[in-house]
């Protein structure tokens, strides 16, 4: 694993070249820069821009929460889609949903690429969960009567930034809360999380529960992986407690006890395996409101039995490894369910607590930081002048596990790097 990426002599070479001559194109036309300036790093995630909020303007409680979202994160307003239906109810029917969703896909701006709904209930499609519906469109084949597969989703554990783009499907988030007071914090600690790079710690919990303790076969790999990045403990225990720094949580339990002694840091990720997490309201197990009720800002839940499927629920190492590249909640937790009909995606879908590229130039090198990098290849463009022209002058390729890149010796030019590859990331 190589945690530095470094320029190879005969690359620098044709590098130098290069710059030389795109300074001699432009030569007196811009005062090249005295140090090497980095201009620009992709970073996965999607924007304000690209998510559709829809709003059932027949329900008072769904119209306040989405003018306090839109507020929030600049929604534009052509992004609002605006539907009506009978609110307070766990279940839409089939036919029911089909024209609603005739009626948004109709009204959806082309870019929009994925989808927040701005309520708690409905949270069910007859047999699907809604954010699945409203992803994928009413389809059975995401449903199972018994303990049987469902039709898997393409986005799963993809490098794929524009889902609707490649797939035709929009990633769906439901902003549920039990109060809208309780759904403006949550969104408050979405926005919060932003590019806070936060020092937290990601809690494997081991239970007692054999049924539902399926996901703990895999958290060993879970922790040789993730690591390095992140501190990422086992705890073999029903109960996690009193811990100040909770990141990720992931546990197997019908009901979770003392999640009230933890303190959740903004964006923060916890669901629990069990078969009805995502029956909001009135189940008999632990609702998945709970985590976000107790501070964390994204859950998970299942709101028809689904069995104790691994693939149908979220895979802690791949959730951990799309949230610390960059990419945002909704985009994080889609990618993570391999078979996502029976489940809810709940939370502030735009929370991206791990953005952002640090960079620094002395010595006559430039380095870049990030929490994690996404693996790939990458083009390494220069200019004389931040405006351009930008010229290839290189290829860089980044493994698994990178959180650190140095270019050494290179001459001073405005660079920015140009992602070639999306390879899936390691599980």
């Amino acid at each position: 694993m190589r945690a530095t990426p470094r320029l190879t002599a005969m690359w620098f070479v044709r590098f130098a070249r290069t710059v030389v001559a795109v300074w001699l194109l432009h030569a007196g036309a811009h005062a090249a820069p005295t140090e090497p300036v980095l201009t620009h790093f992709p970073q996965p995630g999607l924007d304000a821009d690209q998510l559709g909020v829809i709003v059932n303007d027949d329900d008072p409680d769904s119209v306040a929460i989405a003018a306090y979202y839109q507020e929030k994160r600049a929604i534009p307003a052509a992004n609002l889609i605006h539907v009506r239906f009978k609110p307070g109810r766990s279940t839409l029917g089939r036919e029911e949903f089909v024209n609603l969703k005739r009626l948004v896909d109709r009204n959806t701006p082309n870019t929009v690429q994925a989808y927040a709904l701005t309520w708690a209930q409905p949270y069910r499609v007859d047999c699907m969960s809604i954010t699945s519906a409203f992803a994928f469109g009413f389809d059975p084949a995401y449903c199972a009567s018994s303990c049987k597969p469902t039709q898997p989703s393409p986005y799963f554990n993809s490098s794929v930034a524009r889902p609707y783009a490649v797939y035709r499907m929009r990633p769906t988030m439901s902003l549920a809360a039990a109060s809208v007071a309780e759904a403006k914090k949550l969104i408050d600690r979405g926005v919060a999380s932003d590019g806070s790079n936060p020092a937290g710690t990601a809690y494997l919990v081991s239970t007692t529960d054999k049924n539902r303790n399926v996901r703990a076969a895999g958290y060993a790999s879970v922790r040789a992986l993730m690591q390095s990045v992140m501190p990422t403990e086992i705890v073999e225990a029903n109960a996690l407690e009193n811990k100040p720094d909770v990141m990720f949580y992931f546990t197997g339990l019908a009901q979770v006890p003392a999640i009230d002694s933890n303190r959740f840091l903004p964006g923060a990720i916890a669901d629990h395996l069990t078969s009805a997490g995502g029956v909001l309201f009135g189940g008999g197990q632990m609702s998945s409101l709970r985590w976000l009720e107790a501070g964390a800002t994204g859950s998970y839940g299942a709101v028809v039995e689904p069995c104790n499927f691994p693939a149908k629920f979220p895979v802690p190492g791949i959730v951990m490894a799309h949230y610390l590249q960059g990419e945002t909640l909704i985009e994080t937790y889609w990618k993570s369910v391999q078979m996502p009909g029976q489940g809810i995606f709940i939370g502030e879908p735009l929370a991206r607590p791990f953005a952002g590229i640090h960079h620094d130039a002395r010595d006559g090198g430039l380095s870049l930081s990030a929490r994690l990098f996404a693996p790939g290849l990458y083009n390494i463009q220069a200019a004389p002048s931040m405006i351009g022209p930008y010229r290839n002058i290189g290829r860089l390729s980044v493994a698994w596990g990178t959180h650190q890149i140095r270019l050494d010796h290179v001459p001073p030019a405005y660079y920015r790097f140009e992602r070639r590859a999306d390879p899936v990331p390691a599980q």
